[in-house]
């Protein structure tokens, strides 16, 4: 059963420790009797109720390793078998153990807490790297088993895929396009990984790409940075679009036209705040035509922002202005389906450039337009949206007043007086084969998608923009949903180059006492997500504003080009990461 261990000065709820047991065991849907997983959002469930590891496995640990101290359960296993490799299991196969009828689902998922079990840290990459994952079973009848019996064969999955060729596939480069459709082709493939290969075939429609980190991490489909680092662009005009959110437009210092921004990516700048104090880093969401050689930015001033209040008492017409490339996965994609366009506030300002992306496209999808303001006063772009919708021959348009001023007219400024609400949504309807894209405060996001999804959208097609720091991932972890804001880590600062972590705020020195940038953001309270902490699963990869890092060890498949993984990189000089 699950306890706690400390690790690294937090504890970690685990099921990893096994031990061996005498005697039948009822095996359920879920799991087998006597056993239970730490942390069901990595692990368990019907798709992973059994582990298997094999004794061949061990064998060549215990060599490869120099270890005797290798006992059953060591690998975190459920069933330690004889026999079943890797490169001969199947996915879809089916066996029988006593009264019991399992169907193999899917390659184990990489953890770091197997390193932390087998006191190796680097387990979770040597597991891939040496193609003996082990595997994972559903299930199909429940019944006892006991260690001694017989495994039988039932039936070979369709397509006759090893969990060992499955898991190169997705975690090592060189796969091909053949080897993704196959994968897609079984029936029995959990649909954790049936989703990964299905974004492995769509990147490779796209782009041609073999990379198996796209499958991964979604920061790994977006294209690479138009140019590294930042570059000085020129500000050609200011605008007031609402009494807090003001425009800046840019262009190239040189006068060349910029590289095309995707409707729905954002700038990364440095905005100087006056005297010595060194420059703060934001991003704002491009809310202009994409592919006019020239960027719009738009900012809202907040009473107490540091880098808004700045540029608005201090940007003017012909200054220059550092800027990263155009960044970002949450992107208009294309396609005849219809469109869905949710925003509240300054969230409009990337919703905004995918309507121009739409009615400079002249398209014919269904388009839904739907905003929450305060007021008329607090109301961006609102004459723009609606000369742009004009244009589209299927749109629709839904503006929420919250508290309509008495100038604000119903019918023409506004259609509903009232919040931008889930129940609103709800009567609305919008097509359940849409593809939704929400921008706006963390809460309006969280019940907006929440009722898009009650409307019959998939949640995978409901796509969502965080303007500050997301949300952290650290599996297993107890006491990890504490919220404390990103701070200067204890103890003495380091000596070592600046880091930034862009949607933080924060720029702190690097410190060698940290093994890696992730440790450094978790010293800082910066939000992280991680699962390995080795460099397989790609879950930490971000995007590299500017600088350069070096790994340790070697990640077992780069990062896409503009981004790195933070669990083994440390920076080999100043760098801003999108954290």
């Amino acid at each position: 059963m699950p306890q706690d261990i400390p690790w690294h000065g937090k504890t970690v709820h685990t099921g990893v420790y096994k031990q061996t047991v005498a005697g039948p065991r009822m095996v359920r849907r879920l799991n087998i009797d006597g056993d239970g997983q730490g942390d069901l959002g990595g692990h368990g469930g019907e798709q992973r109720a059994v582990l298997v590891y094999q004794t061949d496995s061990y064998r060549y640990w215990a060599n490869e390793l120099g270890r005797d101290d290798l006992a059953p359960g060591q690998f975190g296993e459920n069933f330690t078998v004889d026999g079943l490799p890797d490169d001969e299991v199947c996915i879809g196969d089916r066996y029988r153990i006593g009264d019991a009828l399992f169907e193999v689902t899917q390659p184990r998922v990489t953890c770091y807490r197997v390193g932390l079990r087998m006191g190796e840290p680097q387990m979770a990459a040597l597991l891939v790297a040496h193609h003996r994952p082990g595997f994972y079973l559903r299930v199909i009848e429940e019944g006892e088993v006991e260690a001694g019996q017989e495994i039988i064969k039932v039936s070979t999955g369709p397509e006759a895929m090893t969990v060992e060729e499955i898991d190169r596939v997705l975690y090592l480069p060189g796969h091909t396009r053949e080897q993704v459709e196959r994968a897609l082709r079984i029936p029995a493939l959990s649909p954790g990984w049936q989703s990964s290969m299905q974004t492995l075939l769509d990147q490779a429609d796209s782009e041609g790409a073999s990379s198996g980190s796209a499958g991964l991490n979604t920061a790994a489909t977006a294209p690479p940075p138009a140019w590294p680092g930042f570059r000085p662009l020129t500000v050609t005009h200011l605008q007031s679009e609402s009494r807090s959110v003001f425009s800046l437009h840019l262009a190239a210092a040189d006068g060349s036209a910029l590289p095309a921004a995707l409707p729905g990516q954002f700038l990364t700048v440095k905005v100087r705040p006056g005297g010595s104090d060194p420059p703060l880093i934001r991003s704002y969401s491009l809310s202009g035509e994409p592919g006019t050689g020239a960027y719009r930015i738009s900012v809202k001033v907040e009473p107490h922002g540091a880098a808004s209040n700045a540029l608005r008492a201090h940007i003017r017409v012909g200054d220059h202005l550092d800027a990263a490339a155009p960044r970002g996965t949450f992107r208009l994609t294309d396609g005849d389906n219809p469109v869905v366009l949710v925003s509240a506030g300054v969230g409009v300002t990337p919703v905004l450039a995918m309507l121009h992306s739409l009615a400079r496209d002249h398209s014919t999808r269904q388009v839904w337009w739907l905003h929450g303001a305060r007021d008329g006063t607090e109301h961006p772009f609102a004459q723009e949206s609606r000369d742009l919708i004009a244009t589209l021959p299927n749109a629709r348009s839904t503006v929420c007043y919250s508290r309509p001023a008495p100038s604000d007219q119903l019918g023409a400024d506004y259609t509903e007086a009232g919040r931008l609400s889930a129940e609103l949504v709800r009567r609305l309807g919008p097509p359940t084969d849409a593809d939704a894209y929400v921008c706006g405060p963390t809460v309006f996001m969280d019940s907006l998608t929440a009722a898009l999804v009650d409307c019959g959208l998939a949640t995978s097609r409901v796509h969502t923009e965080i303007f500050g720091a997301g949300s952290a991932l650290t599996p297993g972890i107890k006491g990890s949903s504490t919220t404390t804001a990103p701070h200067q880590p204890a103890g003495p600062p380091g000596t070592g180059p600046e880091v930034s972590f862009a949607r933080s705020g924060l720029t702190v020195p690097w410190n060698e006492d940290q093994g890696s940038l992730l440790e450094l953001a978790e010293a800082c309270d910066v939000p992280t997500q991680w699962s390995c902490r080795t460099g397989v699963c790609h879950t930490c990869e971000l995007a590299l504003m500017s600088g350069a890092v070096h790994y340790s060890p070697d990640p077992v498949e780069p990062p896409a080009e503009g981004n790195i993984l933070i669990c083994c990189s440390k920076p080999a000089g100043e760098v801003v990461l999108d954290l």
